[in-house]
């Protein structure tokens, strides 16, 4: 079974940053494009950013030049440095795993809160 876990989420200031850790297992995970996902109440999740197993990215628009994804398939782990966050930030964010055609997995998510 594919399995992830999320750990960084937390308060910070705008301005401020954060770094997200995904955690991955169950998986060959240098084969799956991973992505981190955001959701704030009463909007529709949004792609943040995407790193496939060979390194290409994705980022949303409102997010580049100020996020970075990173991946470190050794240790079977996905990052998202954030950076200038902004109260807009502000969403619960979930962890992606997808082996190029279908989703796998999904994290429990991670709240983080941009707010002074």
């Amino acid at each position: 079974q594919v399995q992830l876990v999320e750990s960084g989420g937390g308060l910070v200031q705008p301005g401020g940053s954060l770094r997200l850790s995904c955690a991955g297992s169950g998986i060959i995970f240098s084969i799956y494009v991973m992505g981190w996902y955001r959701q704030a109440p009463g909007k529709q999740r949004e792609l943040v950013a995407a790193i496939t197993g060979g390194g290409n990215t994705n980022y949303g628009d409102s997010v580049k030049g100020r996020f970075t994804i990173s991946r470190d398939n050794a240790k079977n782990m996905v990052y998202l440095q954030m950076n200038s966050l902004k109260p807009e930030d502000t969403a619960v964010y979930y962890c992606n795993a997808n082996d190029g055609k279908y989703s796998r997995a999904w994290g429990q998510g991670t709240q983080v809160t941009v707010s002074s």
